[in-house]
């Protein structure tokens, strides 16, 4: 196959695999046809320990469409997607074809330049402030996707969500066979997934909640005292619904790029189902909560890697 034969696909493509994913296990690939491209749940890399119903790799799925709806529209050109197209294949999570022309708009642009900027940054942040109108920036692009942002320090539950963190954190740390799944996705060498050294952030010296440290060689550092801790909801459960909340938070964390913010996730309470289920009862006991994660304004880091396009598309047999 030679992708420079759909070159809006292609391009699109290379967006897709920006989206972030649970240990940057990139759980995805993709099956390229005469303009269209479908995007198919990759389940050998999905983490069998912390993620065995593959609810976080469809929300990273669903972050890798966005990133392709965005790049076509960007390019001119209307994305019509149907998501599970097929029940009876349920890898098959969307389709999305190229269709009519399209003027595309300041906010597409704007989201879709800001694709190759979005990166998980694990590092401290300063205690800078962030100001309301960026608050209502974020939440109202998780609104676009049908889901719900809640900032939890606003709703009050900033210290009740803090101690859920820490207790998910603390098991995880206990848990060997959760262990050896993250070292298996550690590296120091050179590869084209898993967490890299460089980015796998310091072991905090202080600070209200723990950030997922991925190294043993980094000396410790302090955090923010008043972290911005943000859930992403959903009304649904289900594989329809996650893949809804990977559009939701890939929206949510491109919008925080364009507002100069930096993010990264608090996954061990989304990984330890009666943790989530505390967490959704602290929120209220209707939604679902889908991933959580820090926003804040950091300092310049480095993108995790990525596999090559021919690693993760192929040619849709005829």
């Amino acid at each position: 196959m030679i992708l420079t034969d759909f070159p809006v696909l292609t391009t699109a493509l290379a967006a897709a695999v920006r989206a972030p994913s649970p240990h940057n296990t990139q759980p995805w690939f993709f099956e390229l046809e005469q303009g269209a491209v479908e995007v198919f749940l990759d389940e050998d890399r999905v983490l069998a320990v912390c993620d065995p119903e593959g609810r976080e790799a469809r929300l990273a799925c669903g972050a890798a469409l966005l990133n392709i709806e965005l790049s076509i529209a960007a390019a001119g050109w209307f994305p019509d997607t149907d998501l599970m197209p097929d029940r009876t294949r349920p890898s098959l999570l969307a389709r999305v074809a190229i269709g009519d022309r399209h003027r595309p708009g300041s906010e597409e642009l704007r989201l879709a330049a800001a694709i190759p900027r979005r990166y998980s940054n694990r590092r401290p942040f300063t205690d800078q402030p962030v100001p309301t109108p960026v608050r209502n920036a974020v939440r109202l692009a998780a609104r676009v996707e049908d889901a719900r942002l809640i900032l939890v320090d606003e709703a009050g539950h900033l210290e009740a969500a803090a101690t859920l963190i820490r207790r998910a954190d603390h098991l995880q740390t206990q848990d060997a066979a959760f262990q050896t799944e993250m070292r298996a996705w550690t590296s120091t060498h050179d590869r084209d997934d898993g967490v890299p050294a460089f980015a796998g952030g310091s072991r905090s010296a202080g600070g209200l909640l723990p950030v997922r440290h991925f190294h043993d060689s980094d000396a410790p550092r302090s955090y923010e005292q008043d972290p911005v801790v943000a859930v992403l909801t959903t009304s649904a459960e289900g594989p329809v619904a996650q893949l809804h909340a990977g559009r939701a938070m890939q929206r949510v964390l491109l919008t925080a790029t364009t507002e100069g913010l930096s993010a990264s996730f608090y996954s061990q309470p989304m990984e330890i189902p009666s943790a989530r289920a505390e967490l959704r009862a602290l929120l209220g006991g209707t939604d679902y909560p889908q991933t959580l994660f820090r926003l804040g304004y950091g300092f310049p880091g480095v993108p995790t890697p990525r596999r090559p396009l021919e690693a993760v598309v192929r040619e849709k047999a005829s």
